[in-house]
């Protein structure tokens, strides 16, 4: 199935991962919705994206603002969820863990996601996506990361539960793993070196390269309840 005249809406399109895949999106001549919690991000993709783009400003930890979203948007064919704040429990150990807060880590990139799919779905026609994201997490916990890593694990989970209940809307998602975004550039390079070096593809990914997992899902019509790894060779090692 080709992208040309469908409308695709990307929260969390206006950096990183999201804005490449809104960009090819753009460039197969899909109409683009954009949106993010910051204000001057989506200034910046009123400018960058082509003539009849929408960039909104929404705050996915307040369904209200994502229900008002989609009632502005109306009806589309696909959505992708990339909106990617990974919470403020990162790298915390179970002894020192907050668990008053460990629960913030799931505001964006789960609960986000989930009223992201609840308003979004009825507006979707049969063989329309919605893409989630994870990260490679999910697949290779580390000491201090266990609610992240619970986390990640829980969006693999929602895809296969949601590609059920919303059939005949499709569901997938996507695991990256290092993608050389914006978040990635204050990493020293020997650092991501040493972490890429035993990868099959020994290298940080690009964002365009993580976006193709996304425009495969889009078009793959027989694709649902799936999550694409795009990590390099990562979880082999």
């Amino acid at each position: 199935m080709e992208l040309s005249g469908k409308k695709v809406v990307i929260i969390g399109g206006t950096s990183g991962i999201g804005r490449a895949v809104a960009a090819r999106c753009a460039a197969l001549g899909a109409d683009i919705v954009v949106a993010s919690s910051s204000p001057a991000k989506v200034d910046a993709a009123r400018v960058d994206l082509p003539a009849g783009s929408m960039a909104a400003a929404v705050d996915v930890t307040d369904e209200q603002q994502v229900a008002a979203l989609f009632e502005q948007v109306g009806s589309f064919d696909h959505l992708v969820y990339t909106a990617g704040d990974w919470g403020p429990m990162a790298g915390a150990r179970l002894r020192d863990l907050d668990l008053g807060r460990a629960g913030q880590v799931f505001a964006v990139r789960f609960w986000g996601a989930l009223a992201a799919a609840k308003h979004a779905h009825a507006s979707m026609p049969p063989g329309g996506s919605i893409t989630l994201t994870d990260g490679l997490i999910a697949h290779r916990p580390r000491p201090g990361a266990a609610v992240n890593t619970a986390m990640a694990g829980a969006i693999e989970h929602l895809v296969t539960g949601l590609a059920v209940e919303l059939a005949p809307v499709r569901v997938n998602g996507v695991c990256p793993g290092l993608i050389a975004t914006d978040a990635l550039a204050a990493m020293p390079a020997e650092r991501i070196a040493t972490m890429t070096a035993r990868q099959a593809v020994p290298r940080a990914g690009s964002p365009d390269e993580a976006a193709e997992a996304y425009l495969y899902l889009m078009r793959g019509t027989y694709t649902t309840g799936q999550v694409i790894r795009v990590d390099g060779g990562m979880s082999l090692t």
